[in-house]
């Protein structure tokens, strides 16, 4: 596709969490100093929360790269599990030493020890639980169980849990209250502004490895921040839309023009009045040149 025409090492919007894209967005790099802060001195249970789409794996990748060779990392990305689930897979993790066939408490005890041994050598060990709004009830239960595993002196195991903000909700319950009472600190990942925007545009396109003339046009950025609302996952769909039609243009700099054909294809975006359906977008890009005809399958799979 457009990768070649405009001399990308990459595809600079993959939706794929790379921290090789790491961007230090405001409340991104505020969240992962407070993470990365707080864990070195030794607290115990922090929670993070952002809507959908504002970079929260991202964030857990970029976290666990920061946090190797000073921690025993374990990272659970499905928590769609049962207590069993939780601890077997912490298990696993730590290296206890596991299988399926210990018994509740023969899973603790082996992971106690684990922690123990970790211990003794000042190694610490953190949980990081994405998605963690998805956790059953009886699981979070289960995670406040193994946060009780300490010395007298510092917790065995700290943990990080990471969702949408039904996680606040749910924590809200009566039933959570002593699970919400073990959180120390909570950090909130918000939408990127205007600014933010652009430079976030602009970073991923140098980190593609771009050595062509290819640039967003200030209106263009504008008008991706305002219908993506700041939402990293949305400007990455409006971006690799708006490239696939400025190079079925044959055109280097993307403007809004091209944003707006972004836009109407893409139903999870604020749409403007005057596109009422993905078909705008088809017909514009069957007339915009010769080389779209072969892109239209490729552009209708990032949404």
């Amino acid at each position: 596709m457009y990768r070649e025409y405009f001399k990308l090492r990459e595809y600079p919007f993959s939706l794929t969490p790379d921290t090789d894209f790491w961007f230090d967005a405001a409340a991104h790099r505020d969240a992962l100093n407070v993470l990365c802060a707080m864990l070195r001195a030794g607290e115990g249970f922090i929670k993070v929360t952002a809507e959908i789409g504002l970079g929260k794996t991202l964030l857990c990748r970029q976290l666990l790269k920061e946090l190797y060779g000073q921690f025993v990392t374990a990272y659970i990305p499905d928590p769609q599990l049962s207590p069993h689930g939780l601890r077997t897979a912490l298990a696993d993790e730590i290296r206890a030493g596991t299988s399926n066939r210990y018994a509740r408490d023969e899973l603790t005890t082996l992971i106690r020890n684990r922690l123990l041994s970790l211990a003794k050598h000042q190694t610490r060990v953190v949980l990081i639980i994405d998605e963690a709004h998805q956790l059953p009830d009886v699981t979070l239960e289960a995670l406040r169980l193994l946060t009780n595993l300490e010395t007298e002196k510092f917790k065995l195991l700290q943990v990080v849990v990471v969702g949408q903000p039904e996680l606040d909700r749910r924590l809200a319950q009566q039933t959570m209250r002593q699970l919400k009472q073990r959180i120390s600190f909570s950090c909130t990942l918000s939408p990127m502004s205007v600014d933010a925007t652009g430079r976030y545009i602009l970073h991923r396109i140098r980190v593609a490895g771009c050595r062509s003339g290819l640039r967003f046009e200030e209106s263009a950025v504008r008008r991706v921040c305002k219908a993506s609302q700041g939402i990293p996952r949305l400007i990455n769909v409006l971006c690799h839309k708006a490239l696939m039609v400025a190079y079925g243009r044959g055109e280097q700099s993307i403007t809004r023009a091209h944003v707006e054909l972004a836009i109407a294809d893409t139903e999870t975006v604020l749409q403007p009045s005057s596109w009422r359906s993905p078909i705008a977008m088809m017909r514009a890009m069957l007339f915009a040149g010769p080389r779209n005809g072969a892109d239209l399958n490729a552009l209708h799979r990032v949404r």
